[in-house]
């Protein structure tokens, strides 16, 4: 069975601190006591996220997301940590009550309860643990990206360092109040690996100069300008922090840049030194210091570096930094809340010298347990990429399947297409798949958006109501793939109501001849110049239509979607085709439809990618693709036509090469595309060049095709 099924606690119940459950970024601490020894076990549910220590050492973060009014329990053994007379389990937990694409807008609570030799010995609601207000971590402060919630800033005393070891009394408790009914249920994926992999190197350190104030900066991304109702969060007046603005009123000098192996580090008023990992990872920050007086420090990490040479904070839209505020004369061993994404990180101390003996992340990623098939090859250069195609995967199929780790962490539509795929080929199972796709069917309705459409990413909260037509056209394409997996069918009629209402919201958009035209919101075709010819009739949209009446007429039996779609196929070969490549759209001028001239290198691979096109029917066409095309074409060759970028285009190019046998072609493009990316950062990026994500999930579908190359030319 691929679905979840119904959790029942022993005694917990959900509670939350009384008369906060609704307000926006809290944070509390619930802490337990276990005997030495015991045969212990946590069984835990929250709306936003939690962390779990033992005896002061990070443990687990979770849950695993699901639908809205949907709760993943996470169960975790903890005997084999239950090393002292008296151990300490300490759960942080935030509600962040904001909408974005990575977390719901969900009143905040937390259930939990701790079995020990048998016996439940602490209960949510019932055998209450400890609990307080973890005031140290600041409730009004920037979000982290417009589509993650709330960043990291801190104020800590000497009270931190107790808190989740056990040491500090009392723990001054705040009232609690039960938050009503949830429907609980199973997680289906695995659990992730917390492995704590260490900084490689030290590449540099400097200091930071003040600017004169005409030159310095401010943030001004939509996640910090546009708080409202459709974005929630804290207007700029009312932030207890601005940690961002802070580091744009200084420039980084580098004064030193001599490589040395990451150790202890001694930083000087407002100096830092930039560390390096030895490849992007995916986790929670870890940090010890020892401040000689009171100061703020400063991480901020980036997947690049900046023209300076150090991080940027606020790099790609994102609050790319944690703030702590610590008391001088005491040691901290620090851990991030959140999860983040990097390769550098910079360490920055204010306002007194600091010595720094450790950076590392708690990795958060998918078992290497679970993947039994991952590739290799006697070649070194495929062997790289390979390798950074499988850590992409893992950092990106944690729960479901995520576009990044980094800036948004969400479950987009059509990246889970090939990001599936993956699935299936490195672990010969489809549990993160089953998870991502049955959030989709199991929600009641989607607010915000039209009847019968899907979001473009979930869960989330649309509150601007934005969603992409295509988008929920590639949830039919994924489902009819899955199909001959173990549970396929059972999927594909789950899926079905869900579907034709999808079916019925498209139709509505037909012109006379079939083609879909005009469609609402965001008409979205790959990130190049092909997303400038979306409207009023798109040729590569249609040409996805028709594959999704497909997938809908043989996964149903239903003959009038099968007619339907190959009906607007003839229609697309006719109004697209102008006789040396398909055309991208037609516009309405004065009310009269008219012709373009727009042409992008995607659309061709659209057309053969859903079966509009094929070699024997258009055979120069073809030729043209495979010889003058792809990732390396020169500006002066055929310079109508708008190149492709790596999602989707160049993706559906391998695949379309790899489908005709031209294997030899598939290893040597897919060397000059991802080579550079696996040996900068071990991953695989957003685009051809790294200026987004340098860790996106449907990137490793290249080792899919790559080594299916391989395989059939033999090598």
């Amino acid at each position: 069975m691929p679905f979840s099924s119904a959790f029942d606690f022993t005694l917990a119940r959900p509670v939350w601190e009384k008369d906060r459950q609704k307000e926006m970024n809290v944070s509390l601490i619930f802490r337990g006591f276990i005997p030495e020894k015991a045969d212990a076990k946590i069984r835990i549910a929250a709306s936003s996220r939690y962390q779990i220590f033992v005896n002061g050492s990070f443990f687990a973060a979770g849950p695993a997301r699901a639908a809205h009014g949907f709760y993943r329990v996470d169960e975790y053994t903890l005997s084999h940590l239950l090393n002292e007379k008296k151990n300490t389990v300490a759960i942080i937990a935030a509600g962040y009550n904001s909408n974005s694409f990575y977390l719901l807008d969900e009143p905040s609570f937390l259930c939990a309860e701790i079995e020990a030799n048998g016996e439940i010995i602490y209960a949510t609601g019932e055998k209450d643990f400890e609990t307080t207000r973890y005031n140290g971590r600041l409730q009004r402060v920037m979000r982290y990206s417009f589509q993650r919630p709330f960043s990291e800033c801190y104020v800590l005393d000497a009270w931190y360092d107790g808190f989740v070891n056990g040491t500090h009394d009392p723990f001054k408790s705040v009232p609690l109040e039960e938050c009503g009914n949830k429907h609980f249920i199973t997680r289906t994926v695995p659990y992730c690996d917390y492995n704590e992999v260490k900084a490689d190197k030290l590449i540099s350190k400097g200091i930071l100069l003040p600017l004169k104030t005409d030159k310095v900066r401010k943030y001004d991304n939509r996640s910090y300008t546009n708080i409202g109702e459709k974005l929630k969060g804290y207007t700029p007046e009312k932030l207890e922090a601005n940690p961002v603005n802070e580091m744009f009123a200084y420039t980084p000098n580098v004064l030193e840049n001599e490589v040395l192996p990451a150790g202890s580090v001694e930083l000087g008023v407002n100096c830092f030194s930039v560390f390096e990992m030895a490849k992007n990872k995916t986790g929670y920050i870890r940090l010890s210091i020892t401040a000689q007086h009171d100061t703020s420090l400063y991480v901020i990490f980036g997947e690049m570096l900046g023209e300076n040479g150090v991080p940027e904070p606020g790099a790609d839209g994102c609050v790319s930094l944690v703030q702590w505020s610590v008391q001088g004369g005491r040691s901290y061993d620090l851990v991030s809340f959140e999860p983040y994404t990097f390769k550098y990180a910079a360490i920055v101390s204010m306002y007194a010298p600091t010595l720094i003996t450790n950076l590392s992340l708690y990795c958060e990623e998918m078992p290497e347990k679970y993947i039994v098939n991952a590739p290799s090859s006697k070649n070194e250069k495929l062997q790289k990429i390979y390798n950074a195609a499988v850590n992409t995967f893992r950092q990106c199929a944690t729960d479901i399947f995520m576009d990044c780790p980094s800036r948004e962490r969400a479950g987009w539509l059509c990246d889970s297409f090939f990001t599936a795929r993956t699935e299936r080929f490195l672990t010969g199972e489809n549990r993160v798949e089953d998870a991502f796709l049955e959030n989709y069917l199991m929600a009641d309705k989607f607010e915000n958006i039209p009847g019968g459409m899907l979001p473009m990413c979930y869960p989330a909260d649309h509150y601007d109501g934005v969603f992409i037509p295509n988008w929920a056209m590639w949830f039919a394409i994924e489902i009819f793939d899955r199909l001959p997996c173990p549970g396929g069918k059972e999927i594909a009629a789950r899926a079905e109501n869900r579907l034709r209402a999808l079916a019925e919201y498209l139709e509505k958009f037909e012109n006379e001849k079939g083609l879909l035209e005009k469609l609402e919101s965001w008409v979205f075709v790959e990130w190049s110049d092909a997303n400038d010819f979306t409207q009023d009739i798109n040729y590569p949209t249609n040409m996805l239509y028709s594959a999704f009446l497909d997938a809908l007429g043989k996964m149903y039996d239903d003959g009038s979607f099968l007619a339907k779609a190959e009906h607007l196929r003839e229609v697309i070969r006719e109004e697209s085709w102008n006789g040396e490549f398909f055309r991208d759209n037609d516009v309405y001028r004065d009310g009269v439809l008219t012709k373009t001239d727009n042409i992008s290198e995607t659309n061709q691979y659209y057309a053969f990618f859903f079966g509009v096109a094929a070699k024997e029917r258009y055979p120069e066409l073809w030729k043209r693709l495979t010889e003058d095309f792809g990732p390396e074409r020169k500006p002066d060759v055929y310079p109508e036509v708008r190149p492709s970028n790596v999602f989707i285009g160049n993706y559906l190019r391998i695949q379309l090469l790899l489908n005709e046998g031209l294997y030899d072609k598939v290893e040597n493009e897919a060397k000059k595309l991802f080579l550079p990316m696996a040996e900068q950062t071990g991953t695989l990026w957003e685009h051809m060049k790294g200026s987004a994500s340098r860790c996106h999930g449907f990137a490793s579908y290249a080792a899919v095709v790559l080594k299916n190359a391989e395989v059939r030319c033999g090598k």
